[in-house]
């Protein structure tokens, strides 16, 4: 087998990495972390932004050490999360930076979407779940708050776009993220332009749509100061997550997976989408899969409680999350129980304080210590998988025996135990760098490296290490899951 070097630039909302990889003469998957940098949101006027132009130079860099150290490409792929887009004007240039799903105005715009439109016309069209930061609410969150800004753009590119976009010249939009934004159709894999045309907006703004595995362009030979030679850039799964199921290492039909990090994708792949009113009401998303997939999920606060957390406790003291889970361990089960989708959650100046104000809404105490509130997190984490997974049985009609839990997430061994506990079934962890592994092998898939999408999953069972856990202590958890339903019952009531 040739020896190939793909380069996947796997961007989150905390970090952002570039991984090597290589498929050995075994056919065995190598991987090593090439360049590392933190990411995060910057306020500007009040508003969230994504800086670009910092992620931009930080692909630079990688590309850079590349030249330096004479490591030939063979491809380099680029994922990112959902939604967040740029808008560019008629010479090509960024309009303003782009926002942060987690901006404050998206969730008020949403509203005033549904005071206009039909949710349920809406989730007929698309089969998209309802978040308060999907692309066609920030679309109308921009006419409502920066109408000059929304008129003057001529075309839309969600992140990863983007940031193919500075390295290539091309602009265009791969499947699986243009799936993410609610003005895709899920049964054609077609925009639907009167989506834009009913809220005032042109449809000519759409990115023209290519499949994931194609190739976009060659990586401009500027960015590297001595040169660079020909790198083509490669239509990956860009929507991270799809690259993450992508790599997900289950065989047969019976299995879910959870693609484990700030957010947790809950969800089942799919021939063809599920858009009913079972599906409707329970809120599940139908988005694009690698092989014309359905990834049929639910999109759940991963964790994201926990990461907030930490950054209040790292004011006091400097504490690991390996630390935080060890403590975890020891703490007292079931002290208090959250819904981790709770929309005080969704971004509080102070995550414990919004901790003690859902726990006494719901007349719970919380014990304020860092072991007893992360083991509450993570309970209510894996309380929360099972109410959807749960929800995916009776909507596609088929039992679930395993868990593939994939991505950051799947290190935690302490959630991966409470996930087993809780849902009474057979967890496997692993891959954690899931979306890397995804993204690089359709880079070999695209280059021909591997002949079919099923040489993926076989590539990864045979490469990387799977950790196995079974239930335990199932009456106890079953009480709780009694327990926890009924907190949620009472908090959505308050809502």
């Amino acid at each position: 087998m040739e020896k190939k070097n793909f380069l996947a630039f796997d961007l989150g909302a905390e970090s952002g990495r570039a991984m090597l990889g290589q498929v050995d003469e075994s056919g065995c998957l190598k991987i090593s972390e090439w360049h590392r940098f933190p990411n995060r949101w910057i306020q500007i006027n009040g508003r969230q932004h994504w800086n670009l132009y910092y992620l931009f130079e930080e692909i630079r860099q990688a590309l850079r050490k590349a030249r330096q150290e004479n490591v030939i490409l063979s491809g380099l792929g680029l994922d990112t999360w959902g939604v967040d887009f740029g808008l560019l004007d008629r010479n090509g240039q960024l309009l303003t930076l782009p926002h942060c799903y987690r901006d404050r105005l998206f969730p008020p715009a949403m509203k005033k979407y549904f005071e206009r439109y039909s949710a349920e016309k809406l989730y007929s069209r698309t089969g998209i779940q309802f978040l308060p930061f999907n692309s066609l609410f920030q679309l109308y969150a921009c006419l409502e708050n920066s109408p000059e800004i929304a008129r003057t753009a001529r075309h839309l590119l969600f992140m990863p776009n983007l940031l193919n976009y500075l390295l290539t010249g091309e602009k265009a939009s791969e499947i699986t993220i243009a799936s993410t934004s609610q003005i895709l159709s899920p049964f054609n894999r077609n925009w639907l332009p009167e989506l834009l045309e009913e809220i005032g907006l042109s449809p000519e703004i759409l990115p023209e749509l290519r499949p994931t595995g194609s190739i976009l362009g060659q990586v401009a030979n500027w960015l590297v100061e001595d040169g660079l030679p020909e790198v083509p850039v490669i239509q990956v799964a860009s929507h991270d997550t799809a690259s993450a199921v992508a790599a997900a290492p289950g065989e047969g039909q019976d299995w879910v997976y959870i693609s484990s990090g700030t957010w947790s994708l809950v969800g089942v792949e799919l021939e063809e989408p599920i858009v009913n009113q079972e599906s409707f009401i329970a809120n599940f998303t139908n988005e694009s899969g690698l092989n014309q997939t359905i990834r049929f999920l639910k999109n759940v606060t991963g964790l994201w409680i926990l990461q907030q957390c930490r950054k209040t406790w790292l004011k006091k003291q400097n504490v690991s999350y390996e630390n935080i889970v060890e403590q975890a361990a020891r703490a007292k089960p079931f002290q208090f129980l959250v819904d981790p989708d709770a929309p005080q959650f969704l971004n509080p100046e102070d995550m414990i304080m919004a901790l003690k104000s859902y726990a006494e809404k719901t007349g719970q105490k919380i014990i304020d210590e860092i072991g007893s509130t992360a083991r509450s997190v993570l309970e209510s984490l894996a309380f929360k998988y099972r109410l959807v997974i749960e929800d995916l049985e009776k909507i596609t009609g088929r039992p679930y025996n395993r868990i593939h839990i994939i991505g950051g997430g799947s290190k935690n061994s302490l959630l991966n135990q409470f996930t087993a506990n809780a849902t009474g079934k057979t967890v496997l962890a692993g891959p954690d760098e899931a979306t890397s592994i995804g993204n690089i092998l359709v880079q070999a898939l695209a280059t021909g490296l591997l002949e079919n999408p099923a040489d993926i999953r076989k590539t990864i069972r045979k490469s990387f290490e799977i950790k196995e856990f079974r239930p335990e202590d199932q009456a106890s958890w079953d009480r709780n899951f009694s327990r926890f339903k009924e907190i949620l019952a009472l908090s959505d009531r308050q809502n």
